[in-house]
């Protein structure tokens, strides 16, 4: 499967990828950033589709449509999202159907959106997480393919909860690619029935 890594900040979990022999042959960011630079140095194709406007006049469905069409020139199996702050509309999940992955940094369903971890800390609970699912229109909400528990300090503030995320975050989604990659797609687990009454 060729992979192809969405990025818009530092790269880390670019980097974690590439470190993890993760044959990622593309790179695509939405500004110029430190991943465009992760993949220079690696001598991966970096494709900057730049993202013009962040007001009310930005045409996300044709910025959408660009990233789709260059995604689909370069022949792209599996994109994994990395920190990619553009939020896509349906073609790409039309085309890509379930091969678009995303991370978050929660236990889905719980907190879903962007203040994630910030939400986890103000309403007390005390376990988080990372979820690795299925990228879909409805933002964090897509089948989930793996995840893993985080507990919260008392201690916590959103920086260092956020960082002990990052860690099993990097690691997390690096072995759910991984295992895509050997199945040679992404399988969506099967509903749990309910025991009967």
């Amino acid at each position: 499967m060729r992979v192809a890594v969405l990025a818009s900040g530092s790269g880390t979990i670019l980097e974690a990828m590439i470190k993890g022999g993760i044959p990622v042959m593309c790179v695509l960011t939405d500004r110029e950033c430190a991943a465009s630079d992760i993949a220079q140095r690696h001598g991966i194709d970096h494709a900057l589709i730049k993202r013009e406007s962040f007001g009310k006049n930005f045409d996300r469905m044709k910025y959408t449509e660009t990233i789709r069409d260059v995604l689909q020139e370069k022949k792209v199996d599996l994109i994994v999202m990395a920190g990619f702050g553009t939020i896509l509309e349906q073609p790409i999940y039309e085309t890509f159907e379930k091969n678009v992955l995303n991370t978050h940094p929660s236990l889905l369903p719980s907190f879903p959106g962007w203040n994630a971890v910030e939400d986890a800390i103000r309403f007390g609970v005390k376990v988080t997480g990372c979820t690795v699912h299925v990228a879909t229109k409805e933002v964090d909400a897509g089948p989930i393919l793996a995840q893993e528990a985080v507990e919260i300090h008392a201690e916590d503030s959103e920086e260092t909860l956020h960082e002990r995320i990052k860690v099993v975050e990097r690691r997390l989604y690096l072995e759910t690619v991984r295992k895509i990659l050997k199945e040679g797609q992404v399988q969506i687990p099967t509903e749990r029935k309910k025991d009967p009454k």
